[in-house]
């Protein structure tokens, strides 16, 4: 038989299987097509770009550091960065260069934690809902992702301790600040009785902090990290993608003990190191530039938006629907509830010429199918005001039927 004659079909690892397209990639492949305004993909403004201060970051170290800067670097990251992670983090708690991980964004970072901590079969308990694509990164390592009641201050530590006590998870995973999805916010009083119970029951914590800095009050919520005990059994995840831009893909993780030796090998497995020149580049722009005053900016104008989206929605939902209203970050949840299947509404809503992105693909089990992920800091008021006035017909639509 010749074989030339009959197409070969190379077959995918079992572990991902059911994974022919990433949630993440049909994020983009909406908010990319022409005439719609999505509201599914926490993707800035690029208006709003700190754009002259970070060319000349990166000018400044392709003059003075050039052949550094595009040479192959070390795989815990380059000492200047970590040294600017770890005062950064000193706000909240002890940190020196020893404790910093690099890693290309928080993404790669939740990767390579899956790789240093997880074999197949292994539990890892969640926020219900929570991050689509740290699911995905440690399910595709054979971990089994079980959800956790939360509530609207966020996981709910009875809850939790009664899945410790069933499951024995690997480790928790937790978005203490600004929730992706839902914009929450866990006080300080819930962070100390989740503390306690993961100190109480022996359990590792990832706590993943992307949006913490984009507080629209100017108020800062201290990391479950940095409470007393917690620093030891805690993977802290922090990016830049949210404060600098998402083109740079730098981010950290903060880890103490023999574990970072292990997150280095991880790391040096994945990718070797990450972009060198983008490192240096960070860690002058974290030297020099005043980020608190471009925070500060950018926050005003993602509340106005926030508003915005808030404002228009509101009345198009029954009173007793769930739509949050966030103190910071990117993102808000709307539940309407009434047997409504925000999946089944997204091509009459693309229709209309607007996206979203369905609650369901945030859920470990038992989805709200209700539920949409929305972002509020893509567009304008009025653009956000216009998108919304067309979903209003498709939405009234669905909940009737």
């Amino acid at each position: 038989m010749n074989t030339s004659d009959h197409p070969f079909s190379i077959s995918a690892a079992p572990r991902y299987a059911g994974m022919a397209s990433s949630p993440l990639k049909d994020i983009f492949a909406l908010a990319a097509r022409p005439g719609v305004v999505s509201f599914a993909g926490g993707i800035p403004d690029p208006e709003l770009f700190d754009l002259e201060t970070v060319r000349e970051c990166f000018e400044w170290v392709l003059k003075n550091q050039g052949t550094r800067a595009l040479q192959y670097g070390v795989s815990e990251g380059e000492t200047e960065l970590r040294e600017q992670a770890a005062r950064r983090l000193c706000r909240d708690l002890p940190t020196d260069t020893s404790h910093i991980q690099v890693t290309s964004g928080s993404q790669e970072g939740l990767f390579v934690i899956a790789q240093a901590l997880l074999s197949p079969g292994d539990t890892v308990l969640v926020e219900s809902p929570t991050y689509l694509a740290a699911v995905q990164a440690f399910t595709v390592h054979g971990a089994r992702i079980v959800g956790v009641q939360t509530d609207e201050d966020g996981m709910v530590p009875d809850a939790l301790a009664e899945a410790i006590a069933e499951h024995s998870p690997r480790f928790v995973y937790l978005i203490p600040t600004f929730q992706n999805p839902t914009g929450r916010t866990m006080p300080a009083e819930r962070r100390r009785a989740v503390a306690a119970v993961l100190q109480s029951t022996g359990t590792l914590l990832v706590e993943d902090d992307p949006y913490g800095e984009l507080s629209f009050s100017g108020e800062r919520f201290t990391p479950i990290a940095a409470l007393p005990g917690m620093g030891t059994r805690t993977l802290l995840l922090n990016s830049m993608s949210k404060l600098m831009s998402p083109g740079v893909r730098i981010g950290w993780i903060r880890a103490e003990g023999s574990i970072r030796s292990t997150l280095a090998v991880a790391k040096a497995a994945i990718s070797m190191q990450s972009s060198v020149v983008d490192q240096l580049a960070v860690a002058r722009y974290l030297a020099t530039a005043d980020l608190e005053a471009h925070v500060e900016r950018v926050g005003s104008v993602y509340q106005e938006r926030r508003d915005a989206l808030h404002s228009a929605l509101r009345p198009l939902l029954p009173e007793d629907a769930d739509l949050t209203c966030p103190a910071g970050g990117m993102f808000l949840w709307a539940a309407p509830g009434n047997g409504l299947d925000a999946q089944a509404m997204l091509s009459d809503a693309v229709e209309a010429g607007v996206a979203y992105l369905p609650g369901w693909s945030f859920y470990a089990e038992d989805p709200d199918l209700s539920s949409m992920r929305l972002s509020f800091v893509t567009h304008s008021p009025a653009v956000i005001e216009d998108a919304v006035g067309r979903l209003a017909p498709v939405l009234d639509r669905h909940l009737a039927g």
